[in-house]
């Protein structure tokens, strides 16, 4: 376990990016969101890892990211805080329907972060879709929802985010941080 490293986790336009920006303009480290740069990634290549083509694939190059991520990470001094992790692989499969491999399960238990888990709920006043953010309502709902399933059930201490602009947001994050 990396316990220098925080995960930031839930449904899509929660403001999970956003916080993220906020936290490095105060000096925290942070890893990107595998999901955005994958799709960018597929639609200039004319790929079909994409959430609305090949799921399947869409997992696998995501977890490949997660744990290059996780990895890098772990050699940076802390804290670092991850705009999503190995075990958002595991609940994107669940959501979706699809069987999760047992060594996508094994990657989420090895591959560990601070027990300490921010979430970001669904948060309608803020929530957009866009070229790269497809899903509905219903979607980012039950992402958020599928995300803190997954990461009670490997253990993990699910830290809500309140529903503050962007700026106190990181400021309760900051808190946390420093605990």
């Amino acid at each position: 376990m990396c316990d220098h490293l925080f995960v930031v986790t839930g449904g899509p336009g929660s403001g999970k990016s956003s916080l993220i920006e906020a936290l490095g303009r105060r000096g925290v480290q942070s890893m990107p969101e595998a999901g955005r740069a994958i799709i960018r990634d597929q639609v200039q290549i004319g790929g079909t890892a994409l959430p609305w083509d090949d799921r399947s694939a869409f997992a696998q190059l995501m977890l490949g990211w997660e744990l290059r991520s996780h990895h890098e990470a772990a050699a940076m001094p802390g804290p670092v805080v991850m705009d999503r992790g190995v075990p958002d692989v595991v609940g994107y499969l669940t959501l979706c329907g699809l069987p999760v491999p047992d060594y996508v399960e094994t990657a989420a238990r090895l591959f560990a972060y601070n027990k300490r888990v921010f979430l970001a709920p669904f948060w309608s006043e803020i929530f957009t879709q866009d070229a790269e953010r497809k899903q509905d309502r219903q979607e980012a709902e039950a992402t958020c929802k599928v995300m803190a399933d997954t990461y009670a059930r490997l253990g993990y201490e699910l830290i809500e985010l309140p529903f503050l602009d962007i700026e106190a947001r990181a400021d309760f994050v900051m808190r946390h941080l420093r605990l």
